[in-house]
């Protein structure tokens, strides 16, 4: 799994923005033209990919001291139920806004669309968000960021909320695996400077799919 995936927006507060908005935005497939059937191979893959690039010692966001025994990340069993197709409104009229992060520096995010779906019963509702910066790059001009919190935050999972990475889809369904739900590069180092999952999308209910929170083995 290559630097790309905003998989984070974690940012290192001393290094370039380049290698964490790349993780921050990216998303390794386009989710809207996979094939429903091969949507648990899809989970295993990613769960695959997600562990090479922590064991990695120029992708991975672990301290030496973590990485040099890291085998595999802490994963819910992949559950097809927490694949959804949403409903997808575009919002052209919204305004760029500064994202806060965890250290004193600011996203530049602007809200490209609201998904509306339904999961474990619940109607949810989340902002996707859209770095400017990335968006006038021809690599990552199609990236999209969904970052939320839920009620296993604090419990089973990071307290902070999880991101997923996104696409532009074509019509006005995106298709969001929460089972791709990962962690901020903060999780595991505090090096990292990384986006507030804002409060509009706190959702009322259990994501239990996707990572987990990191106990390092003799931490």
């Amino acid at each position: 799994m290559k630097c790309n995936l905003y998989l984070v927006l974690a940012i290192l507060v001393f290094c370039t923005a380049c290698n964490e908005k790349k993780k921050y935005h990216d998303s390794r497939k386009d989710e809207t033209t996979e094939a429903p059937t091969d949507a648990l191979a899809d989970i295993l893959e990613f769960q695959r990919e997600l562990n090479e690039e922590y064991k990695d010692p120029e992708t991975s966001p672990l301290p030496d001291r973590y990485r040099k025994d890291f085998e595999t990340l802490d994963f819910f069993p992949p559950d097809t139920t927490y694949v959804v197709e949403a409903r997808f409104v575009r919002t052209p009229e919204a305004l760029p806004f500064l994202m806060p992060t965890t250290t004193d520096r600011k996203s530049k995010e602007v809200v490209y669309g609201i998904a509306h779906f339904e999961l474990n019963g619940k109607k949810q509702q989340l902002e996707v968000y859209q770095n400017e910066e990335l968006m006038q790059q021809e690599e990552y001009r199609d990236n999209l960021f969904l970052p939320f919190t839920d009620n296993t935050n604090d419990k089973e999972t990071y307290a902070g909320g999880r991101y997923i990475g996104l696409r532009i889809p074509e019509g006005d369904v995106i298709r969001i695996d929460f089972n791709k739900a990962y962690n901020p590069y903060c999780a595991y180092n505090k090096k990292y400077s990384c986006p507030i999952v804002p409060g509009v999308n706190a959702m009322d209910t259990e994501v239990r799919a996707g990572v987990k929170a990191f106990e390092p083995e003799g931490k």
